[in-house]
């Protein structure tokens, strides 16, 4: 990997810990990001946090009609607009990522979203860009290119069964198609991160049923029930109110769910269909399941 002597050097900065700012310095890793988002003459994009501008100048450079930044630090903020000033296909908002309005200050649509995520943020931001089972995102995306902690990026890429597999994978599979970019070792940041980290690929379902965000909001308890304790079986979370309903037995069946099986073992359209089953037989009061 060919590491870019200059590219960080435009202006001094610091980094700040608690904006867990890494510069990635990494031009194959760049160009990989780029190249993943697959831009067009027609994507109008948002980079979250870009920091000395990297990643940023790959984007400008790219076919992309247009770069939104959002960036929180105002010492970059100045020195990014120093340095980009000149370009019209890039305009910059200085603020909170998780609190500003995501739309482009042109009034273009954005339809794209490329960047170095800062990892202190990853579980807000993902559902602010993505959505969450329960609840439609502000704003829907055709594409999202992500580098992130490589921990993180495991657990929503692993398959049932996985070790990685959890809670956040069947959320994030639920609502988008995921694809593994690349992994990128501490060294292609400047400063080296004490983790390691991946880049990843990720495609929201655009056409989402609204009854999906009512089963979703059931789902979240039954996931937060089961997987409390992965390591327990089934039997021991949720039977005590499965076990008692003929109705969710016979889905368990049809299915080929065991309750003998461990929360990781069932995939994430399982829990859907079953939360989906669940919905129709049973509600949810006082922190319980009760059977109707």
């Amino acid at each position: 990997m060919k590491l870019s002597k200059s590219i960080l050097n435009d202006f001094r900065h610091i980094p700040r810990k608690r904006f867990g700012q890494h510069w990635l310095k990494d031009q194959w890793v760049l160009d990989k990001i780029t190249k993943a988002a697959e831009l067009s003459s027609d994507d109008c994009v948002l980079e979250v946090g870009p920091g000395k501008g990297a990643l940023t100048e790959k984007l400008i450079e790219s076919q992309a009609r247009f770069i939104q930044g959002i960036e929180l630090d105002r010492d970059l903020v100045h020195g990014l607009k120093k340095r980009f000033s000149h370009k019209n296909k890039f305009s910059l908002k200085e603020g909170d990522v998780l609190s500003v309005p995501l739309e482009a200050e042109n009034g273009l649509i954005i339809n794209k979203v490329v960047a170095n995520i800062p990892y202190n943020i990853t579980g807000p931001l993902l559902k602010k860009l993505i959505g969450e089972l329960g609840k439609a995102p502000e704003m829907r995306f055709e594409t999202l290119v992500l580098l992130m902690q490589k921990e993180v990026a495991e657990r929503i890429l692993a398959i049932p069964g996985n070790r990685n597999f959890s809670a956040l994978t069947v959320r994030i599979q639920l609502l988008a198609k995921c694809i593994d970019v690349c992994d990128v070792p501490p060294k292609c940041f400047q400063p080296s991160p004490k983790v390691d980290s991946k880049v990843i690929l990720i495609k929201p379902f655009l056409s989402i049923n609204p009854d999906f965000y009512e089963i979703g909001v059931f789902l979240e308890k039954l996931l937060k029930l089961a997987f409390s304790g992965r390591r327990k079986k089934l039997r021991n979370t949720i039977g005590s109110f499965v076990t008692s309903n003929d109705q969710i037995k016979e889905f368990f069946a049809f299915r080929g769910i065991s309750l003998d099986q461990r929360p990781q073992e069932i995939s994430p359209s399982n829990w859907f269909a079953l939360a989906k089953a669940l919905k129709e037989s049973c509600f949810y009061e006082n922190g319980s399941f009760q059977c109707k």
